[in-house]
């Protein structure tokens, strides 16, 4: 049984997607702000994090941060702010996806399948390392290198830089790297995918790689190292 952690300081917010997740299968654990948050993923395997933006005290962002800098922990972000560029911020910060309120229980758990799902066909793909210039990726532990260096990539951020190189040399478009990193979201933009190749980029930076090379006006695809 996979075990989600909502944090969320409304509670029917936290009632309604509680009863929507359990209702599909899942465990779920309900907190109500961001330090409640962090203590759960401490002491607890947690599959995915459901997380509200904005709480009191340590908001959904700095438990992002926090979480970041040691695990890979999913996140789903919850939040009354529509913006795109507020998406944008969550996913920058190392989110997975981002649902803005009000939003349907059904799309919800759809989206924490499809994170979900996202991870198993990883773990489900042949032990095959992918190997291209200095870039190592193996699927089956979910690890990426840069020549000796270990780069902790996000499951979204992997699934983007897999698909990539899987086919070298081949130009995928934002459209065919949305479908291979969100099996659901009609919401998704092509600007998602660019802050997530943002993302990969700027954690390559410290090896002096760029792992992704851009084609202006097609899309992008594994450099010719």
């Amino acid at each position: 049984m996979r075990h989600v952690l909502i944090a969320d300081d409304e509670a029917r917010i936290r009632e309604v997607v509680q009863y929507a997740l359990e209702k599909e299968g899942f465990r779920v654990t309900s907190v109500a702000d961001g330090r409640a948050a962090i203590d759960v993923v401490d002491r607890e395997s947690v599959d995915l994090l459901v997380l509200d933006v904005m709480m009191p005290g340590v908001d959904g962002y700095e438990v992002c941060r926090r979480l970041r800098a040691t695990r890979k922990t999913p996140i789903l972000f919850l939040s009354a702010k529509g913006e795109e560029i507020d998406k944008v911020l969550g996913l920058e910060m190392g989110g997975d996806d981002y649902l803005a309120k009000p939003f349907s229980p059904r799309e919800l758990v759809a989206r924490v399948r499809a994170i979900l799902r996202r991870i198993d066909d990883t773990q489900q793909t042949p032990a095959r390392v992918l190997s291209h210039g200095p870039v190592r990726i193996d699927p089956e532990r979910h690890l990426v290198r840069c020549d000796e260096a270990i780069v902790d990539l996000t499951p979204t951020e992997f699934g983007v830089l897999q698909a990539l190189y899987e086919r070298p040399g081949v130009v995928l478009s934002r459209a065919q790297l949305m479908e291979r990193a969100y099996a659901w979201d009609n919401h998704v933009t092509e600007r998602t995918i660019d802050t997530h190749v943002r993302r990969i980029r700027a954690k390559f930076r410290e090896c002096g790689v760029d792992p992704i090379a851009t084609v202006h006006g097609v899309g992008y695809k594994a450099p010719d190292y």
